[in-house]
């Protein structure tokens, strides 16, 4: 007989649906493809045949390939991240936190720190730069800034070009052409401008994602026109006002012109080789540039 609607009570001899291994509270008629367990919708991982559970697409279980094979890639072969922006934040904060402390600490601060390539410091009371051994500088410079509308611009540029391109190479892909492009920037800097005139800021790595951002969208077949527009206003700031070190944002731009195109062209079967081996030329370039200006300066 019938069950009468809305009884409490089972058919007698009826068989309940097995429940989710993760989710012992979720009946399911679904079982993963690798393990056979039992697996509920949050659960289900979409393959090609049927679906998968999280712990057998993470240790790529009964595959014969390594683990990282399953996950998600970005289109430059970088891991999938859940918080995509996450080293966009890490830098933004890195680079007000040092700003704090140059207004903390004063002049002294950032003249020890500053990209300069051989000149007497009277607040330190030697002759520093580069030149002197002094090779940090080149990094250092990268997180200093020399005002409030100088750190404001910068880091509004970076949160919105850095978090989309972040999230389309994968994080150390977006570190590797951050730190590059910006040493690129400070060794043009080092090796034409004057050696007593001080550098710092983070525009060298920001143009640097702003060649590789034009990169990407090129090869995505994305409208070129906004970021070009916002290219040529950069540009114009760069050699329309004084004061400002044109030579490390166009050191920059190339460098990241250079890697963003390895990172978003390489072949898939050699992709990480090539896009790590420009990041290394560059790196070369970049040695090259400052040893020449150092032998120059000694």
């Amino acid at each position: 007989m019938d069950q009468a609607p809305g009884s409490p009570q089972e058919p007698q001899g009826a068989a309940s649906l097995p429940t989710c291994y993760r989710h012992p509270d979720r009946e399911t008629g679904v079982r993963c493809t690798r393990c056979e367990r039992p697996i509920c919708p949050e659960c289900m991982i979409s393959a090609s045949v049927g679906f998968q559970c999280p712990e057998c697409v993470r240790n790529g279980s009964g595959t014969g390939h390594a683990p990282d094979a399953a996950r998600p890639r970005t289109l430059a072969g970088g891991t999938v991240a859940a918080d995509p922006r996450l080293i966009t934040k890490i830098l933004v904060g890195l680079n007000l936190a040092v700003f704090l402390v140059q207004l903390s600490v004063g002049d002294r601060f950032t003249d020890s720190f500053d990209l300069i390539g051989r000149a007497f410091v009277p607040i330190l009371g030697s002759v520093e730069g580069v030149a002197e051994g002094q090779w940090y500088r080149m990094v250092t410079a990268m997180f200093l800034h020399g005002s409030y509308i100088h750190i404001a611009f910068n880091m509004l540029s970076l949160w919105w070009i850095g978090g989309p391109l972040e999230q389309a190479l994968g994080r150390a892909r977006y570190i590797a052409l951050y730190a590059v492009s910006g040493l690129a920037g400070s060794a043009l800097t080092y090796l034409i401008a004057e050696p007593n005139q001080p550098s710092l800021g983070a525009s060298g790595a920001i143009f640097g994602l702003f060649g590789a951002t034009a990169i990407l969208m090129r090869r995505l077949n994305y409208d070129m026109r906004p970021v070009i527009a916002l290219l040529v206003i950069n540009l114009i700031f760069t050699f329309g006002w004084s004061n400002i070190a044109w030579e490390a944002h166009i050191g920059g731009l190339v460098g990241g012109v250079v890697i963003g195109y390895a990172m978003v062209h390489a072949p898939r079967e050699r992709r990480a080789l090539i896009q790590y081996g420009v990041c290394g030329l560059v790196l070369i370039a970049v040695a090259v540039m400052t040893l020449v200006r150092t032998g120059q300066l000694t």
